[in-house]
């Protein structure tokens, strides 16, 4: 008898599904916005070239000794003003988040008042003082208030308080925002309130406060224009200054934008490099850097020429 051995036969070949044929969407839509915004803007490029604006002299001016100047005071009254807006923003908000009712309502009332009132209303108040509180006195300390409310003090507290109110809320997000495990773990270890804060709280919550703080400093900078009403020698006073004796009006608010930009621009990417700081403990990947995009952008550009033929 034959021994008849049972095999397995061999798998049929596969055949490779067909390929599928993705036929992209139109977009005809797009395609219209980009032709109408593309209108707009040469429309807009067109009026402006045939205004009656003198282009020539804004590289003038754009280095005169008193815009600069006027630059250099917009900016250190600005960063004083944001120090001091959130020192006592910090401060606002833990008297906020207080179980103690007094210090909880007066911090609320800060805030009330100043988020609700206008920026040049509080400037004006400010400097008007004297007509309220013709002499500062102190006990210690005793002088005319028009001698101490000088337009820097006037623009620093006007501009300082303000920002406060705002800052405080946003210092009062971010601490809400850490977890409140954290703070019960950290007062079983032994901490107390103020070190709790300082060590435990407050460094989560910087992730939350950093970006809004940013926005705020940059906000800054635009709003401390307003100290013009005050006599504040900054850079729109110092733009206007220059234009009532030159009659180039139009070009001096041109040379003040171009600051402005300037200013803001270079506190934009500080910005961005400091969120990107914090962000290191909630992101697996942190996003590219200006330097790290450009250097993509070139890869990519390189792999798109033409290989050179081997002779």
């Amino acid at each position: 008898m034959t021994e008849i051995s049972d095999r397995v036969p061999p798998p049929a070949p596969s055949v490779p599904p067909e390929q599928i044929k993705a036929i992209p969407v139109r977009h005809y839509g797009r395609w219209v916005a980009g032709v109408v915004i593309i209108g707009l803007l040469v429309l807009i490029g067109i009026a402006f070239s045939n205004a009656k604006i003198n282009y020539s002299v804004i590289p003038d001016y754009l280095f005169d000794p008193g815009i600069v100047a006027g630059a250099w005071t917009t900016l250190y009254i600005s960063v004083l003003a944001m120090v001091l807006g959130v020192v006592l923003g910090i401060v606002i908000a833990v008297m906020r988040l207080s179980s103690n009712p007094v210090t909880s309502t007066v911090a609320w009332f800060y805030i009330w008042f100043f988020r609700g009132t206008p920026v040049l209303v509080q400037l004006l108040l400010w400097y008007n003082i004297a007509l309220v509180f013709p002499v500062l006195n102190l006990g210690f300390y005793k002088d005319e208030m028009n001698q101490v409310m000088t337009p820097v003090l006037t623009a620093l507290l006007g501009l300082g308080l303000n920002e406060a109110a705002y800052m405080s809320e946003i210092v009062r997000a971010g601490i809400q925002s850490v977890d409140e495990g954290q703070t019960e773990a950290s007062h079983a270890l032994g901490m107390t309130q103020s070190k709790t804060l300082r060590r435990v709280v407050l460094p989560q919550a910087m992730r939350v406060i950093i970006p809004p703080t940013g926005n705020e400093f940059i906000n800054m900078l635009k709003t401390s224009s307003l100290a013009y009403a005050v006599q504040l020698p900054e850079l729109i006073k110092k733009a206007t200054d220059i234009s009532s004796t030159s009659l180039a009006v139009v070009e001096m608010y041109f040379v003040a934008c171009i600051w402005y930009l300037f200013l803001t621009t270079v506190f934009s990417i500080v910005q961005y490099y400091v969120e990107r700081r914090y962000a290191r403990g909630s992101s697996r990947s942190l996003p590219p850097t200006p330097l790290q995009r450009m250097r993509k952008y070139l890869r990519m550009f390189g792999s798109f020429r033409r290989p050179e033929v081997a002779r």
